[in-house]
């Protein structure tokens, strides 16, 4: 073996060293680290006592809530509401159907080299909406309709946001790529439009949507609450959104532009084979962030009357039936929403690794 081909030896982990460098480098690291470890030692056995030791699972009444730690019945007891909210139960099999196809959709995404997982993707993309579209709301086909005014509870939530999510991001760069139009009638439009959502809070926007939209339609035409709601949710979302991608859009050289114009390339050829690739690749971590975003949010469409997985639990914490059963509720609902929110946030992280090009030779 030559010189030029050996290997530089592989760097092997020892705990301790790493400890050293980074616990107890110096000595305000060295206090720091005791002190949380301190903090955590003092605080770990008690919330594992409440959480699982001393807590109660079985039973069917709140009076079988006799330990000192958490009343797990109470879930156990409303997770169909917290699920499917009003939706009958006899029907609740079509809700089902969409959880395992959100499912087969979007967990293979997270294996790499799944067969099939681009399909998948595009799928859960494109055929998905359309198939709950139908089988959600029923009324064709054969199917019973169920009103929006039943849905509630994560069924709503997750509707609320994946839609929320498939329409803002097309419109945002449709919106992006008017802004720095230089056509000063889009671009003006674009401007207004953005900046007049941005400045909104979202709570006055599904406000306005679901009491004051109504005044300003012909007699005799209305929309769906819920419609309602994911119009404004949407649109608002669409201006956040233009803003994170015009970010990427002015983040490209100057001489790409320049190289799809040597090409030949039109405006929407150059913006979509050239340019808008870059740019989504660059601003991947402020997508997603609106993306976790929009799905906290989806918690204000209770202030119309609309029962998400929040506004379920809300909803059943005042049931003379259960009491001091608040905390396991809301323990139960950031559970739910750290699930989806990591889920995402995982994602976008092995997407930005996949898609890091910059540095390879």
């Amino acid at each position: 073996m030559t010189e030029s081909t050996i290997k530089a030896p592989k760097k092997a982990f020892s705990p301790l060293k790493w400890m050293k460098q980074h616990l107890f480098s110096n000595w305000y690291n060295t206090l720091l680290t005791l002190v949380v470890g301190y903090l955590l030692v003092t605080s770990i056995g008690p919330l594992l006592n409440w959480v699982i030791l001393d807590a109660s699972f079985q039973g069917s009444e709140p009076s079988d809530c006799t330990g000192a730690g958490a009343c797990w019945l109470f879930v156990n007891q409303r997770l169909n509401f917290f699920i499917y909210g009003f939706y009958p139960d006899e029907l609740q099999w079509r809700v089902d159907v969409m959880f395992l196809l959100l499912a087969v959709a979007f967990v293979p995404q997270f294996i790499e080299n799944f067969p099939g997982r681009k399909w998948l993707g595009i799928f859960g993309m494109t055929g998905l909406p359309v198939i709950g579209y139908f089988l959600i709301p029923g009324g064709t086909f054969g199917l019973e309709e169920v009103e929006s005014t039943k849905w509630g509870g994560l069924m709503l939530t997750l509707i609320l946001a994946y839609i929320g999510i498939l329409a803002s991001l097309p419109i945002g760069v449709v919106l992006a790529l008017g802004r720095r139009s230089e056509m000063p009638m889009i671009r003006g439009l674009c401007v207004i439009f953005i900046e007049v959502w941005r400045a909104v809070p979202l709570i006055t926007v599904l406000f306005m949507a679901s009491v004051m939209l109504p005044l300003f339609l012909p007699e005799g035409m209305n929309f769906e609450k819920l419609a309602r709601a994911l119009i404004g949710i949407t649109l608002w979302q669409s201006a956040y959104m233009a803003e994170v991608i015009r970010g990427g859009l002015q983040a490209i050289p100057r001489g790409q532009y320049e190289a799809a114009d040597a090409l030949g390339l039109g405006y929407w050829r150059k913006m979509g084979l050239v340019v808008l690739p870059q740019a989504l690749k660059l601003v991947i971590p402020g997508i997603v962030n609106t993306f976790i975003s929009l799905f906290k949010d989806t918690t204000l469409v209770l202030i119309i009357g609309l029962f998400d997985i929040l506004g379920t639990v809300q909803s059943t914490i005042t049931d003379p039936a259960w009491q001091n059963v608040a905390v396991e509720g809301y323990v139960f609902v950031a559970f739910c929403f750290w699930i989806f929110c990591f889920g995402i946030s995982r994602y976008s992280q092995n997407l930005e690794r996949k898609l890091d090009t910059g540095h390879k030779t």
